[in-house]
């Protein structure tokens, strides 16, 4: 307890009142969303994460070219990126919900969750998540965890509005949650350190042991500072301007005292500056940032959002009105290349000091995103081409952000408390383009992205060429037009040299296709990747519906191309070899997938012997968190259960009922 004082006394206000307009997009915990205009005139009430808005989508362009050719060259290509990881495109889960992703604690973990994360460990080879945002500066870790079976606690100051954030209670409970993911599913987390108060690091300097101690080589880094160029306009620094030369100081002040534990023992783990809005990082950089704690950074981090949901200054952007510049790859302020190309120049700093540089967090919008766009297969491409553009410039990783039932963006959301015994999950649109590019990366650890400007650098039909060891693996075409006449398809001829190219003609005799579709840019569920689909609003377990469809295409070898049709509007993932097609495509039998082993809201669930999962479950009593789950009778705490817990885990699957299943291939 004494460490709870110490770290929470001196807790400032969280968030103040936002009163100016920002740069590139605030994050706001709980703000006030649209919530209504949609393309009908409809009005709805509900939860943001539910919303039915549904947007109209644009007139198609009129002035597109839809045929034309793609030139690629053996032995590489200018402007070919880093080597880049298969799970490149993440997600960043914030703290505040992060029971409600992983599972009541690291003895009841959410079934659904574990599906839809083994999808794209079949494809990548891994997965990467981020636990914090702007709920990690309000959090305390309580070491003797909770008697009240829970794993995260929030509490409101007394006085405080609906928009700032909660103060954050959570026990090691939740770490042991991530080790035990990650022991069924392949997975390196970030976690998000308190740096509320620089002057009473106490209690984040024992979450910084905590976790490394229970992650181990889990961990990939620890996020020190939370948009710390907002810190004076949010109330969370007594000085303003609050300089680079104030930043660095305090962020020496850290290191020193993480430096000074004992038990946190690897001192180049720190992930920085992660700043947002307002900070220029290039300069930053170039001020002596990366110089001054190159042996206690590991990587370079920004956030962003092209975008707001804030209602700052009763600034209120209209969905309908935003829509055509999310379905755009440039020439808006929204799309994927104007909202990589102001780090172009941070990334080539980054890359001298040989240090990775991650997109954090982002999304369509901040304060949660909008209705009919975040929720839309729109925001799908967009999410798509914003990650392989981000890998074209060099970053590293890119995570989508998750929150909770009051946000439009959410790749994947559980149902409501009341109502997980009849609803299963809702998997988002942005879900899908991480399922594109887990296959376009490919596991090996080895391709190589680059921008083809293709088609003149037409806005609407961008796309990406994959290099492996210097050969060129796969093509990435995209088509951001609603058009179900077929009018605005296109074909795209692919060559590989020959021509006036200098080399000889190197295209297959055929190619593999796979597609992610949907009627229009502004459908919601049902999309399609490949032919399968997770379904519908509140109708996912995360494991994909349907049969796996891969379309075979032969090359015309006299003309030296292959002609792709890419409807309008579509994802095409071309194949240009078998071998990375295997590398990409889960195993015949499916990915491993996980079945219930018990319900929430019902009495008397099942527990699965750990050992059969194969997952190193930690302390699982009533200290830290477990209690009340484990308990034979509703509302105790009962001996057997901290007997048991060494060698139980259970998988919650809401809906889908108690069995007493392990693993389901």
């Amino acid at each position: 307890m004494r460490t709870f004082l110490a770290a929470s006394a001196a807790l400032p206000a969280l968030v103040s009142a936002l009163n100016v307009v920002d740069k590139r997009g605030v994050t706001v915990y709980n703000p006030t969303m649209t919530t209504t205009a949609t393309a009908a005139d409809a009005t709805y009430t509900g939860a943001a994460a539910y919303d039915t808005t549904v947007l109209n989508p644009p007139a198609p362009p009129t002035d597109v070219a839809k045929d034309f050719p793609v030139q690629l060259m053996s032995g590489g290509m200018d402007g070919l990126s880093i080597k880049q990881k298969g799970s490149f495109m993440g997600f960043s889960i914030e703290l505040s919900v992060a029971d409600q992703i992983f599972g009541k604690n690291s003895s009841h973990l959410q079934v659904p969750f574990l599906n839809h994360m083994s999808n794209l460990k079949a494809r990548a080879g891994k997965v990467s998540l981020r636990v914090g945002g702007n709920t990690q500066e309000s959090a305390v870790l309580f070491p003797e965890g909770f008697n009240t079976g829970y794993v995260i606690q929030k509490f409101r100051r007394p006085g405080s509005t609906p928009t700032e954030t909660p103060l954050i209670y959570f026990s090691p409970e939740l770490i042991y949650s991530m080790k035990n993911v990650s022991s069924l599913i392949p997975t390196e987390y970030y976690f998000g350190l308190n740096w509320i108060d620089p002057n009473n690091f106490t209690n984040s300097v024992l979450v910084a042991e905590t976790v490394e101690n229970i992650l181990g080589d889990d961990l990939l880094a620890l996020q020190l500072g939370n948009e710390p160029d907002l810190y004076d306009r949010h109330g969370k620094r007594p000085q303003n301007p609050y300089t680079f030369d104030l930043y660095m100081n305090e962020f020496q002040q850290a290191v020193t005292q993480l430096n000074a534990a004992p038990a946190f023992t690897n001192r180049d783990i720190l992930l920085a500056p992660s700043s947002c809005c307002f900070w220029n990082e290039t300069e930053l950089f170039q001020q002596g940032f990366v110089e001054r704690f190159k042996d206690s950074l590991k990587i370079l981090s920004v956030q962003h959002y092209p975008s707001n949901n804030c209602k700052i200054n009763g600034n209120i952007l209209d969905p309908q009105t935003i829509y055509p510049d999310f379905l755009r790859h440039g020439n808006s302020g929204y799309s994927p290349v104007s909202m990589v190309n102001p780090y172009r120049s941070t990334s080539a700093v980054a890359a001298q000091y040989n240090k990775p540089l991650v997109m954090l967090e982002t999304n369509t919008a901040s304060c949660g995103g909008f209705p009919g766009i975040s929720d839309s297969f729109g925001a799908a491409l967009w999410s798509a081409d914003l990650s392989f553009q981000l890998a074209a410039a060099n970053f590293s990783q890119a995570l989508f952000h998750v929150g909770g039932q009051n946000v439009y963006y959410n790749p994947f959301t559980p149902p409501p408390t009341n109502q997980s015994t009849f609803h299963q999950w809702t998997t988002g649109a942005i879900y899908y383009a991480a399922l594109v590019t887990a296959e376009a990366f490919g596991p090996t650890g080895n391709s190589q992205i680059v921008d083809l400007f293709m088609n003149g650098n037409n806005d609407y039909t961008p796309g990406y060429a994959i290099y492996e060891n210097g050969h060129p693996s796969k093509v990435v075409l995209f088509n951001y037009i609603t058009d179900p006449s077929g009018a605005n398809d296109y074909v795209a001829h692919i060559a590989v040299g020959g021509g006036e190219t200098g080399q000889p003609a190197a295209i297959p005799n055929s190619v593999k296709v796979r597609r992610l579709s949907a009627a229009s840019v502004n459908q919601k569920y049902n999309i399609t990747w490949a032919g399968q689909t997770m379904g519908d609003q509140f109708g996912s377990d995360g494991r994909m519906k349907g049969e796996l469809q891969t379309e075979t295409i032969q090359c015309d070898t006299a003309a030296g191309s292959c002609a792709i049709t890419v409807k309008a509007p579509s994802i095409v993932l071309v194949f240009l070899n078998d071998q990375t097609l295997a590398d990409s495509t889960p195993p015949s039998e499916g990915p491993q997938t996980f079945a219930t082993t018990a319900a929430t809201k019902i009495r008397n669930t099942a527990t699965v012997d750990q050992a059969v999962l194969a997952t190193s479950n930690g302390h699982g009593g009533g200290h830290y968190g477990g209690g009340i789950l484990g308990s034979t009778s509703v509302g105790s705490v009962s001996s057997a259960w901290r007997m048991a817990v060494p060698g139980m885990v259970a998988v919650v699957g809401g809906a889908l009922g108690a069995v007493f299943v392990a693993f389901v291939r």
